[in-house]
């Protein structure tokens, strides 16, 4: 088998009419990975849906459903190969239904691309929830496309305007802008996605692809502990049970005594790797990164489930009591106080947790304490909250497991919060 070129997760966000299904559909047709047949096919699709225009959004939005509202509703997967990289692109709902999967994915990702529409004068509130949400996620490099610039004649002085304002809000978020960089295109035309753009010859920085080949690899977190959030666990004939989920930190190999908590009976459960597989094909130890299927001596179907983690006996994960988090309060309908019992999102696990004290209110642009113990918190506030999990809850501090600490708070099918655990006390 060949060496597999390094691997880099990528996310496209940003606001629902952005145009990043159209993004990503015209870097696939345009590198050759979709046919001209196939593009054909969805492009009649498209009409026939009364959706003209939306032939490469099809790519990604797979769903029916997704194709006949023209709204990406999950996530979809894609592999794609540069000269330098194999990318997992994940395309990310922008439409704020769908932000819980927006998490999911983003929380996946190394690297992410905003999508901003060129015909936007104002910038879309879910373009700041994006933006924040991806700094508190942890993504670790960020790039800003500017799109349907077809859209605005081409015309360099509404790229510049834009771009101020988009940086003026990076720097608010915590983003050094200096290392954003920014790209002007026109997707459904191709202008700059693969193939460089003649529309704006006052543009010479790097294309879409150009810049995906200019990220940096992320740093695998292969001296950290072995963390697993499980995501689905199935039955298969002939072999057993088999947890599916993908590889945070540390590495695990055929033969490695495992746990996995808080398990069925809050206990954990423990066992012995018997095999892992990766794409179909069987691995003797897998990576931070890594999505792979298991096979554990010791493991029932009934002892674990989605949200569980699987770690070695020897450092076994972190189940909490309580903990401390520094939080974002992104889009609460009213007010948030102490008592409050939304659902956190941490990893694949689902929880509902108590806020049980608001500690202190911090300055969002410097992180300086504005006030000790606030009455309520309310959008844009950050502040360093107490936590009670209702059930047990696998989290990891920052300090020590980051890739395990981040978080998203949902209520009432909004995000209404996201945040980093920076403190906890062990159950």
């Amino acid at each position: 088998m060949a060496k597999e070129k390094p691997h880099i997760n990528l996310v496209f966000i940003g606001h629902v009419d952005a145009g990043k299904s159209t993004t990503v559909g015209r870097l696939m047709y345009d590198s050759g990975i979709l046919s001209e047949q196939e593009l054909r096919k969805l492009k009649e699709r498209a009409q026939s849906l009364g959706k003209a225009g939306f032939e490469f959004a099809f790519v990604m939005d797979s769903l029916k459903e997704e194709q006949e509202r023209g709204v990406t509703i999950d996530l979809s997967h894609q592999k794609f190969v540069t000269d330098k990289y194999e990318f997992t692109i994940i395309d990310a709902p922008g439409h704020k239904d769908f932000i819980k999967n927006m998490i999911t994915g983003t929380s996946q990702a190394d690297a992410a691309f905003l999508v901003v529409a060129a015909t936007d004068d104002e910038l879309q509130p879910q373009t700041k929830e994006h933006l924040f949400l991806a700094k508190t996620l942890g993504i670790k490099e960020l790039n800003i496309a500017i799109n349907k610039m077809d859209a605005v004649k081409y015309d360099q002085a509404k790229f510049n305007k834009l771009k101020a304002k988009l940086e003026e809000l990076l720097s608010r978020v915590g983003w050094k802008k200096d290392k954003v960089n920014f790209i002007p295109l026109a997707s459904l035309l191709g202008d700059n996605v693969f193939k460089r753009s003649t529309n704006m010859p006052w543009y010479t920085g790097p294309t879409l692809i150009e810049q995906m080949n200019l990220l940096t690899l992320p740093e695998k977190p292969v001296n950290l502990p072995l963390r697993l959030p499980i995501q689905d666990v199935y039955n298969i004939t002939g072999i057993g049970v088999v947890p599916v989920g993908r590889v945070e930190t540390g590495r695990m190999k055929v033969g490695d005594k495992i746990i996995a908590v808080p398990g069925r009976e809050g206990k954990g459960i423990e066992g012995e790797v018997k095999s892992i597989e990766m794409h179909h094909e069987q691995v003797t130890e897998a990576e931070p990164g890594d999505n792979i299927g298991f096979n554990v001596k010791g493991f029932g179907k009934k002892d674990l489930a989605r949200g569980d983690v699987v770690g070695h006996t020897s450092n076994p994960p972190t189940v909490v009591k309580e903990f401390t988090a520094q939080i974002i309060v992104l889009n609460h309908p009213t007010v948030l106080t102490a008592g409050y019992t939304p659902v956190f999102h941490v990893h694949t696990s689902q929880v509902a947790c108590t806020i049980s004290e608001l500690v202190k209110q911090l300055d969002p642009a410097t992180g300086a304490v504005k006030k000790e113990h606030p009455d309520m918190l309310k959008n844009g506030d950050v502040a360093i909250v107490k936590i009670v999990p209702t059930k047990p809850l696998v989290i990891e501090k920052k300090s020590d497991i980051p890739h395990m600490a981040s978080f998203a708070i949902r209520d009432a099918g909004s995000t209404v919060a996201a945040g980093m655990c920076i403190d906890l006390v062990k159950k």
